[in-house]
């Protein structure tokens, strides 16, 4: 990974993690339901996984669903932060960038918000799809580029009129077509990516705040502002979130884009795409109509 493409600061990300694993369970209710949607998705594959790695372990719950219900034999979990990672034994403590495991190791990879903070995405995928034995599944999902976005328009504001200048405060995500573009580069077969947007109200901008530093969610940008911030910053973040985007009772809502990407590492089982040429049947004789030469004027109805 080259240096130019450091957007995030590794040791502050494991800090938020640890930090966050002291909050209740309860308080990372939106990682649960990230879980609970990737064990329904899990649900529709017939494969069973005899070994697992759980990326981004956190509170735990996707690969346990699995083994319940028969369809693993064994977890690894896997977690930047220790007190996370402790729970789940065996576990590994490690970063996504720099993954500790062998070539064909894992019949499935499966990751609740464990990759959104990586620096080098497109390297952690190709480490993915290296360490999947052939036929292995990935399913992962990571927060969208438009996750936040109110919070960064009123943070953004609030810091212009504070203090006349702004600095990044709120991580940027990766959006759908990059996210698509890039499993396939890593080498992944069959890859399918979709979005979806989840919405949270919250009493003021204060109680999400609060909820983002129970998730381990706060700012780790490399180039963010160090330093204390001061409050007169984020009360003038709270009463811009109200005028913009409060309801009738005064409620704020906090948009989360889930992105879930599903990849296959490559197999001579899997189902191949035709080669060029290779039809039995004309698509103009398909479509009953008439095939005409690149360039010909179709004559319009009169």
């Amino acid at each position: 990974m080259s240096d130019d493409i450091i957007v995030f600061d590794q040791t502050a990300v494991r800090r938020h993690r640890e930090r966050a694993a002291l909050y209740p369970a309860e308080s990372r209710f939106l990682g649960q339901a990230v879980r609970e949607r990737l064990a329904d998705r899990l649900h529709d594959v017939k494969h069973r996984f005899a070994r697992v790695l759980d990326l981004g372990v956190g509170d735990g719950g996707t690969a346990e669903l699995l083994a319940a219900a028969g369809r693993s034999a064994e977890i690894v979990s896997f977690d930047p932060a220790w007190r996370f990672a402790r729970r789940h034994a065996p576990a590994v403590v490690g970063e996504t960038e720099a993954l500790p495991f062998r070539a064909a190791s894992f019949d499935l990879v499966v990751s609740a918000l464990g990759l959104h903070w990586t620096n080098d995405l497109p390297g952690a995928l190709l480490q993915l799809r290296h360490i999947l034995k052939p036929d292995g599944l990935l399913l992962a999902a990571l927060y969208g580029g438009r996750t936040l976005s109110e919070l960064q328009e009123v943070l953004m504001q609030a810091e212009l009129d504070v203090s006349g200048g702004a600095a990044p405060r709120v991580s940027p995500f990766a959006d759908v077509p990059d996210c698509g573009a890039l499993l396939q580069r890593a080498g992944f077969a069959l890859p399918v990516v979709d979005s979806e947007t989840l919405t949270v109200t919250y009493p003021h901008l204060f109680a999400l705040m609060q909820d983002l530093r129970a998730m381990g969610e706060t700012n780790a940008q490399a180039q963010r502002r160090r330093g204390g911030s001061p409050r007169a910053l984020f009360l003038r973040a709270a009463e811009l979130y109200r005028q913009r985007f409060g309801d009738a009772e005064g409620r704020i809502p906090a948009t989360f884009q889930l992105i879930t990407l599903t990849g296959w590492a490559p197999a001579a089982s899997q189902p191949q795409p035709l080669k060029r040429g290779s039809a039995a049947q004309r698509l103009a004789d398909a479509l009953g109509t008439e095939e005409r030469p690149s360039g010909d004027t179709v004559p319009g109805r009169a």
